[in-house]
């Protein structure tokens, strides 16, 4: 039997996908993104077997890790750290917005990290453009995408921190060279009813992988001359 557990779950009013990655022998398990209803996240991870040991942070908007957003509060990382003791694995870039959470061991990471639950390693992905600290995740041949790679689109870089540069070289240098096989878990449920694509895929029917070069990308996202 295959050791690694992989729940893909919805969350939230914002359509998002939480993810849960376990591992079988050992019953740790990481959290991708956990802001939504998070005694039900811990109850489907404890109806597993498992037990959440990491968080793993794509990137920090509120609608992925908690706090304000448009005035109204979102449970998050911090609600989770009070449920079971984990380490949060955030971006170096992005890492001084969990200083002081209770109960957590803040683990900034970068292009080089790796997290290995069980039998499987998880591989971090820097794909910045959406924030500057936006990464993506390997594991077993799935990728949790974030808001970097959705399918047959990618993510805004319109926001406070974006940068379109970045976000090309992250999608073209970066996920398109990834086996094709690779199955991409988006962070969030934007075209139902499909809720998972590869890698294959997207190169073949996302228009934001079809640029000849950044300039038409960049022309493209309304950053042209």
């Amino acid at each position: 039997m295959d050791d690694l557990i992989f729940k893909q779950i919805p969350a939230g009013p914002m359509a998002n996908f939480v993810y849960l990655i376990g591992s079988r022998g050992t019953g740790e398990a990481a959290i991708v993104d956990p802001a939504w209803a998070v005694d039900a996240l811990v109850d489907a991870a404890e109806q597993e077997g498992l037990r959440i040991a990491h968080v793993l942070v794509t990137h920090t908007h509120p609608d992925h890790v908690g706090g304000e957003l448009f005035g109204h509060a979102i449970e998050g990382v911090a609600q989770l750290l009070e449920r079971v003791p984990a380490r949060v694995h955030v971006h170096k870039a992005e890492a001084d917005l969990f200083r002081g959470l209770p109960r957590s061991e803040i683990a900034a990471s970068d292009e080089h990290s790796e997290l290995v639950i069980g039998e499987q390693r998880i591989r971090f992905i820097h794909t910045p453009g959406h924030t500057p600290g936006s990464q993506c995740f390997l594991a077993g041949g799935r990728l949790v995408s974030g808001d970097t790679l959705f399918i047959g689109s990618c993510g805004r870089c319109d926001l406070p921190g974006s940068s379109p540069e970045q976000l090309y070289e992250s999608l073209t240098q970066k996920l398109m060279k990834l086996d094709e096989n690779t199955v991409v878990f988006p962070g969030h449920n934007y075209a139902p009813p499909r809720t998972q694509t590869t890698i294959a895929a997207e190169k073949r029917h996302n228009p934001f992988f079809q640029f000849p070069s950044k300039t038409a990308f960049l022309a493209a996202m309304g950053y042209g001359r």
